[in-house]
């Protein structure tokens, strides 16, 4: 698949029946939401061409998902998305266009969680979907929301890559996010 992040293989596999096929509409959003968070993600800190990259989006259940989380981070319950990283922060920063493909990690998606989470805040759940997926390939790349100004980035641009995608702002913050300035969203 190519995209603004130049070739980029975007693998969704699908572990949970809930989810669709694997080449339906949520697979299919979700490779998207991949695609257009890895662009926007990699030149927001420095517009450049970018170099091939790959990850794989898992849809599985939440059993899934509690055991990754128990295993990994040591919370025993299921949580709607995890990111594992296979690059560093500074192996994504030196990857350049024409060089070996950057493999960025996987992302991970809990059916059931999604599902009650979408439900509770009354959205469809292909726009909480592709919302996880983007928070989850940012955080592939190294964004993090651990401080307010940090969450204040990284929610600026989940925003506009799901503005690019057709969904709307997922925190209902536009004056928020037009709060913070294009400048804020490239440091």
């Amino acid at each position: 698949m190519s995209g603004p992040a130049g070739r980029m293989l975007t693998e969704c596999l699908v572990e949970a029946d809930g989810w669709g096929a694997a080449d339906g509409p949520l697979a299919e959003l979700a490779r998207r939401a991949a695609v257009a968070a890895v662009g926007r993600g990699m030149t927001s800190s420095a517009p450049r061409k970018l170099p091939e990259t790959e990850l794989t989006v898992i849809l599985t259940d939440d059993a899934a998902v509690r055991a990754l989380n128990a295993q990994w981070r040591g919370k025993d319950r299921p949580t709607n998305v995890l990111s594992f990283p296979a690059a560093t922060p500074e192996e994504i920063a030196r990857a350049r266009a024409g060089g070996p493909p950057l493999l960025l990690g996987d992302v991970v998606l809990a059916l059931e969680t999604c599902r009650r989470e979408a439900g509770d805040e009354g959205k469809p759940l292909a726009d909480h979907l592709a919302h996880l997926v983007v928070h989850g390939v940012l955080h592939l790349l190294g964004h993090d929301h651990a401080t307010e100004p940090e969450a204040d980035r990284m929610e600026a641009l989940e925003v506009a890559v799901l503005a690019q995608l057709g969904i709307a702002d997922p925190y209902g913050s536009a004056q928020l996010h037009a709060e913070v300035s294009a400048e804020d969203v490239r440091q």
